[in-house]
Parts: structure tokens; sequence; C-alpha cells
């Protein structure tokens, strides 16, 4: 990604005038009565709402969604790829988590990647092929949740799959860039080209051999994913490609139901899932911060930018040090979230100056998609998926209609580290769904993709609306900060202090500063996440839905 030392923008003007609210805001919310659906394409969008039209829950309308946008927007998901999801349940006044990761393959060790004198694993190819979680996770959310059957979920995504849908403006842009370093494989031309190329704007795209895996899937359910002809294909493929994915380590996976964990932040309760993911770091970002008043610093202040980045920097210290997948360590997950822990490591941040190395503390006692979907019975869905770098691995096998996942990149080759690669083991993972509560009562359900963005914009959508006052579309088009160069759960360290990767809309007289501060103040294009959001307003009884302008989607409500 091209960067561009940012040195000098005297006026930054904005594209529309609102008549209400905040000038960056692109448009109001929607407000809606029975149910709300905001996804980051709009038919996508459409066949959430129409399940719950069709007498659907939030559940079911998340399935079908997902597996639509998995054919829709193949640049950020699809069943070659993994899940988690926060659901509030609404009988049960409860939020449950689900961890629909995948694992590493049994038969490849660390002693590979030595003996073939690896750095680090690769982004492409057969070698960071974990297992996809995505489709077991659709079966443990229907199971447990769901009401519609499962074809008939399924029928919207395998109808487009068949019949064809029109290609966005930004799906066209990055499967055009993807395309250069895809081409290459096996099966990528046969399943994602049309006349010759990636598909342009507006041109109809089809699927077919999504849509037959689909069929499957709808009729056999996991086991025709997992076992049986489509495993058989992926597990051979992966092998003649030199890889290590067998059709056990596809017949063995499963997810797990898991504990969300949370901190209150300012009287409202932030939670997230814990390791392999990265979401607690969101919640530690808002411990630290919680402990100055950056309501009276400002939005947009320098001040304000400063103290978060600073918070950043040491979350993301211990991001790279602790997290990984809890049954191989034992990750203080308790002690990282905790108001003591924050309250110890607030004063390493200078008001006044950027640090240029922080370290992991010391414990004691040892691209993406994002969906959130609310339904007339009260509940919410708060889901995320995704291939991880762009498309994923570039393994496309004979036939199935997508993409692998290239998750396994993110496993450490270090030795002792939290995150090493070990066999059946889950990688450390950027993509955390989120959801705020109030007095133990559902309150906001969203998320932001973006990789190492997501938990820097979680925090920011939280003290937007709770520092800063902004309504729910607001929150998500204010201009955001991104600092990047962190330490890296895949190794690897920061000794200069990074750099602070600012969206248009900011001043330049708080810029300025910001470089006084010490930081490297730089421009980077499309990499400050997607947005998605759906309040309920316990007073009104409806749903606001908002979504992010960065992307082509929308939300909808009825």
């Amino acid at each position: 990604m091209k960067k561009i030392l940012f040195l000098l923008i005297p006026f930054i003007g904005f594209a529309q005038d609102r008549i209400t609210g905040e000038l960056f805001s692109t448009r109001s919310e929607i407000i809606a009565e029975n149910g709300m659906v905001a996804t980051s394409h709009p038919l996508v969008t459409q066949i959430g709402i129409d399940i719950l039209k069709q007498g659907g829950n939030a559940i079911d309308a998340a399935i079908a969604a997902n597996a639509a946008i998995g054919l829709m927007e193949p640049t950020a998901n699809g069943i070659g790829g993994d899940l988690f999801a926060i659901i509030w349940i609404e009988k049960d006044k409860k939020l449950y988590g689900l961890n629909a990761s995948g694992r590493s393959p049994k038969n490849l060790t660390l002693d590979y990647f030595k003996e073939n004198k690896f750095e680090k694993i690769p982004a492409y190819g057969p070698l960071p092929v974990s297992v996809p979680g995505c489709v077991d996770g659709w079966f443990e959310l229907h199971d447990r949740f769901g009401k519609m059957n499962m074809k008939n979920i399924l029928k919207p995504a395998i109808n487009y799959a068949e019949n064809g849908f029109p290609v966005t403006e930004l799906v066209s842009y990055y499967m055009n860039i993807a395309s250069k370093n895809f081409n290459k494989y096996a099966n990528f031309k046969e399943t994602y080209h049309v006349n010759g190329r990636t598909p342009e704007k507006g041109q109809l795209f089809k699927n077919p051999g999504l849509a037959n895996t689909l069929k499957i899937i709808a009729k056999q359910g996991r086991k025709g994913f997992y076992e049986g002809k489509i495993a058989e294909t992926i597990s051979q493929f992966i092998i003649d490609q030199g890889g290590f994915l067998s059709y056990e380590d596809l017949k063995n996976h499963e997810s797990n139901w898991i504990e969300p964990v949370s901190t209150n932040y300012r009287g409202y309760d932030v939670w997230e899932l814990p390791p392999n993911g990265q979401g607690i770091a969101a919640l530690q970002i808002l411990n630290l911060l919680e402990g100055f008043d950056i309501r009276s610093m400002g939005f947009g202040s320098a001040e304000y930018i400063h103290h978060f980045v600073e918070a950043k920097k040491i979350a993301f210290a211990d991001r790279a040090k602790y997290y990984a997948d809890m049954n191989f360590n034992k990750i203080p997950v308790d002690y990282l979230i905790s108001k003591d822990y924050a309250n110890k490591r607030r004063n390493e941040i200078d008001p006044n100056k950027s640090a240029k190395i922080v370290k992991a503390g010391e414990i004691e006692n040892g691209d993406t998609i994002y969906l959130t979907i609310a339904d007339s019975e009260g509940n919410l869905v708060s889901l995320i998926q995704s291939n991880y770098r762009g498309m994923g691995s570039g393994m496309v096998p004979p036939g199935l209609g997508f993409m692998l996942q290239d998750r396994g990149e993110l496993f450490s080759l270090e030795e002792g580290h939290f995150n090493v690669y070990e066999p059946s083991k889950r990688p450390f993972h950027t993509i955390i769904p989120a959801f705020i509560t109030k007095d133990d009562k559902p309150y906001i359900s969203f998320g932001l993709m973006g990789g190492a963005m997501q938990p820097q914009g979680h925090a920011q959508i939280v003290i937007n609306l709770i520092d800063f006052d902004m309504n729910l579309q607001e929150a998500g088009d204010a201009p955001r900060i991104r600092h990047v160069s962190n330490h890296q759960p895949t190794g690897g360290n920061m000794y200069d202090g990074g750099e602070l990767s600012l969206e248009s809309g900011f001043d330049y007289k708080e810029i300025r500063q910001l470089m006084e501060y010490g930081h490297k103040i730089i421009f980077s294009l499309g990499s400050f996440g997607g947005y998605q959001a759906i309040m309920y307003d316990e007073k009104n009884e409806v749903y606001f839905g908002a979504s992010e302008s960065r992307k082509d989607g929308n939300a909808i409500g009825y």
C-alpha cells in the first residue's frame, strides 16, 4: 500500500451540507420497529430483511446474509474462512459468544518451517491454509437458535450464484487488485473471471461452483462440507499443491461456544470475545483512556488523538505477547482487561511525547465483512467473517467456487511465543464482533472490519458515542485514527513509535501539534475499516441502524 508523508493540508471541506448533526456524517440513521439489517452489500442487506419478513429470526437472517456476501464480496470473506459471533437472545436475557475459527493441519509441524528455512509463514499458497470454520459456525448458530429450514436460508445465495448479480464498484476494484496475486494459481481464473478478466462494475457475475457447494450444504448439513466429496476435494487439492490440510483435519473440526468478556466504560458494558482473537485490545484501550477527560479534549484534537494512540501502543504490545489460542496457553485475560492493570500502565502515557518503544506488561499470576441483524423478538446478532488477507490464500479447490483462507500466516515461528505455530492450533485472529449493553440490557450491536484497525476502530466508535455524543451513524462516519507499525503476534517489534495514519477531515493545526509530539503522520488509502451497527431504543421500542459510508452497503429496517 502506497504511503505519502502528510505535510500540508490548509483546508479540508466536506462534500455535503447537513441540516442536522455533524458535518462529516453522510446520512441520518435508519429507524424501524420490527427488524434491522446492516451489511456491507445492499443486495445482502435486502436478503436479510426478506428472511426476517418470511418469519426467520436474526440468526437465520445472519446466516443467509453471510452466505450471500461470501458470494458477492469474495474479496473479504466466504465459506473458505472463519467466523466469530456475539448473539443477544432476548428470551434468555443473555449474550452468547461463538468461536468458529479453524485450526492448523495436524501433520504440519514447526520443524517443517525450520528445516525449510522459513523466516515467516508465507501469505499465499497451501502452507497458510487452516481449516475453514465458517460453515460449522452456521450450523452451530442454527442448531441452537435458528428457526427456518437451512434450505430456505441458503436459497437466496444459491439463486444469486446460479443466475448472477451485478458486481459493485469496490468489489470490482478489489477483485482486480487480487487477480494480480492469484491469476497464477490453479482454478482462480475459472472461478472468478468473466470474459477473460475479473468482473467490472455493474457486470453480472455467476458462480455455479459455489451454487452447487451451497446446495450440498443445504441438503446434507455440516457433514456435507466437512466430510464426503467437498472435504475430499479440498484436502486432495491442498496436498497436490504441497500443503498439509487433510480430510481428518476437516472432519475433526468443531466450533466452540465461549463466554464474551467485558469492561465497563463510563456506565456502559462493552463486550468482546477472548483470544485467539484481538477483541480485548479494544477493552484495554478503553480502560486506559477512561482515566482521562476525553470529552473535554474534544473530538479531533491533538490531545485526544495523542492519548488514544499511546493507549493503543500499550494494548498492542500486550496483544503481540499474549493473544493466542487459549487451549495452548494460560492467558491472563481477566487481568489484562482489569481496571487495576489499566491504572498501573496509564502512567506510562506521556501527555506531550510519542513513545518510541512500548513493552508488554509483566503479568501477575501467571480484509473481512461485518454484519449485524436485529429481529422482532429482540434478538441481535453481531457477526464477523473473513478469509484474512484479501481473498485468502489463492487456493481455490476445483469446482467448489470459493477460496481457502490464509489465516495460518498469523502464527509466529518463534519458539516459546504464545502464538508459535503448533499442529491443530488456532492462529491469532484479527476479526472481532462487538456488543454494548446498558444496565444488563442490549444497547448496540456493532463491528468494524479491517485487520489491526478493528480494536482501534471499536474503541473509537465507543468513544464517539459516549464521550462525544455522536449518534450511531455519525460515530461511524467520523474521521478515523489508525496507528500502524506495531509489535506483532507473528514476531517483530516497534522501535520508532510507528506511524499515525489520519483520515481526511482532521484540522491541520491539530496535525501539526501531533508532529510536535513526535508522531510520524502518513496517508493511507482504504485502511480505515468498515462499520455497521444496530442500536435498540428501549424508550421508543425501535431499532436504529447505521452503515459504513466507506463501503458499498447499507442498513434497512421494516
